[in-house]
């Protein structure tokens, strides 16, 4: 019976020997035959992540399927209807705008799956028909025999049949120092061959492969958009009262015989109103302006979305390992033995070779050089290097004629080596070392007869110089950090403590299980790739907006599932296209930066939201009411839509505001934002109907009524959003130089139409400057209470 070949997992390999290994792949040492190599590509797919193709007509094309581009969408066909062509024009201009920005903002990151392909566009050696030949690693199959040596990447997850190697896999797995592999052991796909050479078997290709399933969770990762649920959230509820009162604007009408065909134009207006026509773009631009700033500042945005999520964001985990730490090993306090640490260092040196490119060969030499410890008393006879076998350095010094033979190490072997009496001792120490997260080499010393165990060399990956005042700012800004790490429990307690993260300390299979709540966590050890973006999906149902900060291909699908992906100035192409932002400088301080920027802007739009709630229930309910009192319309559908757009030219300017950062970390709160404004809303309809009455008195007919009421609806839409942009007094602070020259603009504006005739039924320039008064006069007795009303709504 013929077998099946199974692809299922690596974990099965490793528990095999070699031979047992070759049988479950139907191979043997000498590799397939170009026939069923054939046979195995056709069934298992090339060696290769493979992306998802759209074109980019349909990506554009899917930008104006969504609630938000649906809104624009109805308004337009309902200007249409009522023959507002201009204003049919403007709104499907709007709706290109904020299609075009969405489109080329955007793409930019969803190139992370055709990078990661290409890290493994490479060639390999393979035997096959027993000859060796060169083929594009997109050709390997599981059981395949290939041959691999030092500088070389590792193109699909191999099992070493023979030879040993160094194998520097940081990118994947997060460990910051280069691992030894032998025989019968499995190195991974996208790992880099640092020395040695080995023959292994292919195990697993493609997206089967350690790398191609990060891919497949870079492809499966996907953000949520919470700007569709905030203006989804406000439609609804100012929907349902304009629906309500429509329907009873048309009963009312029917009753008393008001002909339909005024009504109903008036209707269409006034829910055309409600609908946040540049809420969009004003997000938009808001989002545009903060990233053009974050990026003179460091911080280059991808996605413009994770600008205004920033301010909202509560929740950041940073990957260790090159992110906040140097991803490089340091020595750290050298333990001297009955000599001095220059000298002990010396030895170290002498037993260590900087061509050799060895992670903790190159951390001693440059101790040394930093501690100005020289070797040239000593000349090497014989250097002998690290051999996985013995695990220990060797080299032959001549000093002054006599000869000395010095070993580095494993502590244990060069204790067992030179002092088997101080075994224990030894022991102790490092045990005490590897609990505190540091790797100790032993040192040994034999000459004249002597011999000595002459100190340990404790090295770690250090925290970077900006990871704790960076953390400690973070958590001021009411941000809950938490560091994930792929090293055991005791290395990431000993630097979640040095960096203030917290000591509760989570092995990720405890959290998996269910045995600890994600929440509780400080910092995740024992991580996976799959691990970081699981954490970071159970962040966010636990309905917490997440960061992510990373550098390497094994945080590539973090970083896109957060609604903050953030990649750091020395991450891979990978991790900088899954993210939604990238740091163009050393160190992590752009990353404050992005947070308070981000607050800002949710400033700005908080104030734009505000005002555009308070204007919609103001007009709405103001032009309904008064119809039902005065049996007239107070003002013309003509003069709503120019209502609309004067008081957007203007709101729109409040995305380059001067605003002050919160402290703490917002949230948009749909019932919050209703209920301050209604609050609000409430007072100025009351404004409303007194200039309305003001107005009567003074003896205007219904058409200079329309434009008395036309200008007091766009002057009082103007004061109230300098009134809204402040949660003290209005004058607390002075407001940006674009609003103001917007605001000067708009009222310069209104006062000559009003006054020319032009547009709207001409008025003396007496009656502007009393709706213009009364209208700044409403804004500073509303704006005295305000402050109660914000209090109590949290906002």
């Amino acid at each position: 019976m013929e077998r099946k070949l199974d692809l299922d997992e690596n974990n099965k390999y490793s528990k095999m020997d070699v031979d047992q290994t070759l049988g479950l792949l139907l191979t043997t040492a000498e590799g397939l035959t170009e026939k069923e190599a054939e046979d195995r590509i056709k069934k298992y797919g090339p060696n290769t992540v493979q992306g998802e193709k759209t074109s980019p007509a349909l990506k554009f094309l899917k930008k104006f399927w969504a609630p938000v581009p649906w809104m624009l969408e109805i308004t337009a066909v309902i200007t249409f209807l009522i023959g507002k062509e201009i204003d049919t024009y403007i709104i499907i201009s709007l709706l290109l705008f904020n299609g075009f920005i969405g489109f080329l903002q955007e793409s930019k990151a969803d190139n992370a799956v055709e990078l990661l392909s290409q890290k493994i566009r490479v060639n390999s050696r393979v035997i096959r028909d027993k000859q060796w030949k060169k083929m594009p690693a997109a050709e390997l199959v599981p059981g395949d025999v290939v041959y691999v040596r030092m500088g070389d990447v590792v193109p699909a997850d191999l099992k070493i049949m023979s030879g040993e190697v160094s194998v520097d896999q940081s990118q994947l797995t997060g460990e910051s120092v280069p691992v030894k592999r032998t025989s019968n052991e499995i190195i991974f796909s996208g790992s880099t061959l640092n020395r040695g050479e080995a023959n292994c078997v292919v195990l697993t290709t493609g997206s089967k492969t350690l790398y191609g399933r990060t891919a497949e969770l870079v492809k499966t990762a996907k953000s949520e958009s919470h700007l569709e649920k905030l203006v989804l959230g406000i439609v609804k509820y100012l929907a349902l009262v304009d629906i309500v009162l429509v329907l009873a604007l048309v009963a009312f009408s029917l009753f008393f015989g008001v002909p339909l065909s005024e009504v109903i134009p008036f209707s269409l207006v006034v829910l055309i109103a409600s609908i946040p026509v540049a809420l969009p773009a004003t997000f938009t631009v808001a989002t545009t302006y903060g990233a053009i700033d974050l990026s003179k500042k460091g911080a280059l945005v991808t996605k413009l979305s994770a600008v205004e999520d920033a301010a909202t964001m509560d929740s950041i985990c940073f990957d260790k390992t090159g992110t906040l730490t140097k991803n490089k090993l340091t020595v750290s306090d050298p333990i001297p033995f009955g000599i001095t640490g220059a000298e002990l260092i010396s030895y170290a040196m002498a037993a260590s070779n900087e061509s050799s490119l060895d992670s903790i060969d190159l951390a001693i030499i440059d101790y040394g050089k930093k501690m100005d410890v020289h070797t040239k008393r000593f000349t090497v006879k014989k250097f002998t290097p690290f051999d996985p076998s013995t695990k220990r350095t060797e080299c032959l010094l001549d000093f002054d004629g006599q000869e000395f033979l010095v070993a580095k190490g494993a502590p244990q072997v060069i204790t067992e080596m030179f002092e088997p009496g101080k075994v224990d001792e030894i022991t102790e120490k490092v045990t005490s070392l590897a609990v505190r997260g540091y790797r100790a080499i032993g040192v040994g010393i034999s000459g004249n007869g002597k011999k000595s165990f002459v100190g340990i060399i404790p090295l770690r990956d250090p925290p970077l110089p900006d990871s704790a005042d960076l953390i400690k700012k973070l958590n001021s800004l009411g941000l809950r950090t938490r560091m994930i790490t792929g090293d055991s429990a005791p290395i990431a307690r000993e630097i979640s403590k040095e960096l203030q993260i917290g000591e509760r300390i989570c092995r990720i299979s405890e959290v998996r299980k269910e045995e600890k709540n994600v929440e509780d966590c400080d910092t995740f050890a024992e991580v996976l790739p799959e691990d970081k973006f699981f954490i970071v999906k159970s962040l966010q149902k636990k309905e917490h907006i997440t960061g992510m900060t990373g550098d390497g291909v094994n945080d590539a699908p973090a970083l896109k599932q957060a609604e903050v992906g953030i990649a750091v100035y020395s991450a891979t192409d990978v991790a900088k296209a899954s993210a939604s932002i990238v740091l163009t400088h050393p160190g992590l301080k752009d990353i404050v930066y992005t947070v308070e920027d981000g607050r800002k802007i949710f400033q700005r739009m908080l104030t734009y939201t505000l005002n555009k709630i308070i204007k919609t229930i103001q007009v709405v309910v103001f032009l309904t009411v008064s119809f039902f009192l005065f049996r007239f319309f107070v003002t013309t559908p003509f003069d709503i839509i120019l209502l609309i757009f004067a008081n957007d030219f203007v709101t729109m300017s409040i995305a380059t505001d001067s605003v002050r950062p919160s402290a703490n970390p917002e949230r948009w709160n749909v019932r919050s934002l209703l209920g301050s404004s209604v609050s609000l809303a409430t007072f100025m309809v009351i404004e409303s109907f007194i200039v309305l009455l003001i107005g009567l008195r003074l003896g205007l007919d219904h058409s200079q009524i329309n434009t008395f009421i036309f200008d007091m609806l766009v002057f009082s839409g103007l004061f109230t959003v300098f009134m809204v942009r402040e949660r003290g007094r209005f004058w607390s602070s002075m407001p940006g130089k674009w609003l103001i020259v917007a605001m000067i603009a708009d009222i310069t504006f209104v006062i000559l139409i009003s006054w020319l005739g032009i547009l709207v039924t001409s008025i003396g320039i007496e009656f502007v400057a009393i709706s213009l008064g009364l209208s700044f006069l409403s804004m500073v007795v509303i704006d005295g209470l305000k402050k109660p009303i914000f209090r109590h709504y949290k906002l």
